[in-house]
């Protein structure tokens, strides 16, 4: 992959038009969760520094083309000044972007209006983009997480106008580099979460490329029974079977060894603190549900980390949510993150229960990459090509 950071870049006295996500929890009119503003702040800041001036594209939930006042970027506003220390001059429309009053044109850093009001951002439409680029002289990518959308903001104007990712988009793609593109080997997956049916191209791409998959949550349920037991109530897609043997068939073929629970934790009512036993994976009682992994499985997988250089982490290996079905979840993640924190494992994680998990196993801290992109962090472990991306060269 090759494509131009803000380093590559001559930014000085430029107008630097940077996508970037900042789609976050807004009640009552204040962000409730910063994250993905403090995360956009290194890129700012580097074009700040090599004398650009930001003009900042953001969409705001789903307003499909329209102007809905409850999606207005206004209310991030104090928020990002927050974050950057810096006033941010909020621009309404497209036209007082195009016209901009002094007091704006002396201003550090610009904020468009949700891109997302416009029709032409979510069609791709040329002239739009073409309007677009006319704001400004360089175009940055910083908005991974957006990057599997063809938009106008998000494709077209990297046609248009010089073109770079930002620092977090450049963290991004350099860790799933070494997450799937050339990693250190032997690499290890975990593929958790409740349904194979969501996962299936997910599934097909990574038994082609890891050494070693394991399979977790609601999951490996579908992939015991494919394989004749007895799986009781548990959450279960039967009709998958086929399916599943068909996947376990392509990973014999290219290497992949498939590591699925060889001990389950089983409840007969899913709730915090139910009553629960440990059984063989093949002693599930009928009128048991599987809701975790038990200490064999991780004992397993623990053993696949500490042999492994790089780990790929998508899904949760139980019902995470509630005690103490996420016991299985903690105790390899908080051997990940040891080995990872040791310099021994690479270890990319991404997703949003995957994200949740591991920050409430209190992990996620010492993993060496997290992604918060979701779909597009998906899209790329699938093995798909990303617009957005794309666009950059990558």
């Amino acid at each position: 992959m090759s494509w131009k950071t803000l380093d590559d870049m001559d930014l000085a006295g430029k107008t630097v038009l940077t996508r970037v996500d900042i789609n976050v929890p807004i009640e009552n009119g204040r962000v409730t969760d910063a994250t993905r503003i403090t995360r956009i702040v290194p890129t700012i800041e580097a074009i700040l520094a090599a004398g650009g001036t930001p003009m900042l594209i953001a969409h705001f939930g789903r307003p499909k083309g329209k102007v809905v006042d409850d999606m207005s970027l206004r209310p991030v506003v104090p928020a990002l000044e927050q974050a950057l220390g810096r006033k941010v001059t909020f621009i309404e429309t497209l036209d007082g972007a195009e016209n901009l009053t002094d007091e704006a044109r002396a201003a550090d850093v610009l904020l468009l209006e949700n891109i997302r009001f416009h029709p032409g951002e979510e069609a791709n439409d040329p002239e739009f983009a073409r309007r677009l680029a006319g704001l400004g002289d360089i175009y940055c990518n910083d908005a991974f997480s957006a990057a599997h959308r063809a938009h106008a903001s998000t494709e077209a104007l990297a046609h248009l106008l010089p073109a770079c990712a930002g620092r977090l988009m450049q963290a991004e793609l350099q860790a799933l580099q070494a997450a799937l593109g050339a990693p250190q080997r032997p690499v290890v997956a975990v593929v958790g979460g409740a349904k194979v049916s969501t996962k299936l191209d997910l599934l097909g791409n990574l038994v082609e490329k890891v050494d070693q998959l394991v399979i977790g949550g609601g999951m490996a349920n579908t992939f015991l029974a494919a394989q004749g037991l007895t799986v009781g109530t548990s959450l279960c897609e039967h009709d998958m079977a086929g399916t599943v043997r068909s996947i376990m068939t392509r990973a014999g073929a290219s290497g992949c060894e498939i590591l699925l629970p060889a001990d389950v934790v089983v409840a007969r009512e899913f709730k915090a603190g139910a009553a629960h036993d440990t059984v063989p994976a093949h002693a599930c009682p009928e009128d048991a549900m599987i809701l975790d992994a038990g200490p064999q499985s991780v004992a397993r997988i623990t053993t696949a980390f500490d042999a492994a250089r790089t780990l790929i982490w998508n899904g949760p290996l139980g019902a995470f949510e509630i005690e103490p079905f996420d016991a299985a979840t903690n105790a390899a993640a908080a051997h990940a993150a040891a080995l990872s924190r040791a310099g021994k494992l690479v270890s990319v994680a991404g997703g949003g229960d995957t994200v949740a998990a591991l920050n409430k196993s209190g992990a996620a801290a010492d993993f060496t990459y997290i992604s918060t992109a979701g779909g597009a962090f998906l899209e790329w472990m699938e093995g798909k090509v990303l617009p957005g991306v794309a666009a950059l060269g990558g």
